[in-house]
């Protein structure tokens, strides 16, 4: 697990979300972390709410058990050699710490639940069944729970795929279609965002491959939804198209300027850093 998402402070931080979360005393305080935790408070309390019908298999059972396990141990939490997990994680030290030491537990039960047996119930889900929204949350603790801004940008661009897949399947409900589209949109501006911005800051145009090769598929994906009868749904289908050329050309103008030697721009917009146009000498 990323040392910095499970730091001590953000570990208490996200104790004190879970208790105002169950009803506990509310903490006047912000970190900037909030947004993040707050992700995985919101997947603990849809998993609690909601609890799909969908088997475990003995499997993941073991694997996540024993991940916990070698949590428990190297944060200095008891782990007595019990099959049951509440004879197995009963804390070794009290107050503030044991809270914070709980609360990596959780986080890292909640991370390993949210990504693997239970979250396969909404995989499929679509806008407006009745596990969308746990399949939206499981999505947020996947960003949560990623280290680097490449890995993150790449997630963004796979729920851009995800939300294409999705559109073409809401064929008749205009309003929805329009929203799956908005989403899709956000999310790619997010990751070719954060991809651009990697590849700026370290003059290395490889995080743009990953641009490109989403936006190969991505066009072609997204002109087949032309073909709707609905004048307006191709004029907002045009639109997706557009951003997707606008972050065409902007990898491409980034691995210009990167060639040339241009510093990182200073500037930057939805896309990520504006590059300046290399020199016509060179």
């Amino acid at each position: 697990m990323d040392s910095d998402l499970f730091s001590r402070r953000r570990a208490e931080r996200f104790a004190q979300l879970l208790d105002e979360a169950n009803g506990g005393r509310r903490h006047h305080v912000r970190s900037r972390s909030d947004d993040e935790l707050t992700a995985l408070v919101a997947v603990s309390r849809r998993l609690t709410a909601d609890r799909p019908d969908v088997e475990v298999d003995g499997e993941f059972r073991t694997g996540l058990r024993a991940m916990l396990v070698a949590t428990a141990e190297r944060e200095g939490v008891a782990a007595p050699a019990k099959t049951g997990v509440r004879g197995s994680l009963l804390p070794a030290v009290t107050g503030r710490r044991a809270r914070a030491r709980g609360a990596i537990l959780v986080g890292v039960a909640a991370g390993a639940v949210a990504l693997s047996g239970i979250s396969a119930a909404s995989e499929n889900a679509l806008p407006g069944d009745a596990l969308y929204g746990m399949k939206r949350s499981t999505e947020r603790a996947q960003l949560a729970l990623t280290s680097s801004d490449i890995s993150r940008g790449q997630l963004f661009l796979d729920f851009a795929r995800t939300r294409l897949d999705e559109a073409a399947t809401v064929r008749d409900d205009r309003l929805g279609f329009s929203a799956v589209l908005d989403d899709m949109d956000a999310d790619t501006r997010q990751g070719v965002r954060l991809l651009t911005t990697v590849a700026a800051q370290r003059s290395d145009p490889a995080a743009l491959d990953a641009v490109d090769t989403f936006l190969g598929g991505q066009r072609r994906a997204v002109s087949g939804l032309l073909d709707r009868s609905d004048h307006a749904d191709r004029d907002r289908t045009r639109r997706s198209l557009a951003l997707l050329d606008a972050a065409g050309r902007r990898a491409g103008a980034l691995r210009e300027a990167i060639a040339c030697g241009l510093p990182a721009p200073a500037a930057s917009d939805a896309l990520g850093p504006t590059p300046a146009t290399c020199p016509s000498d060179r």
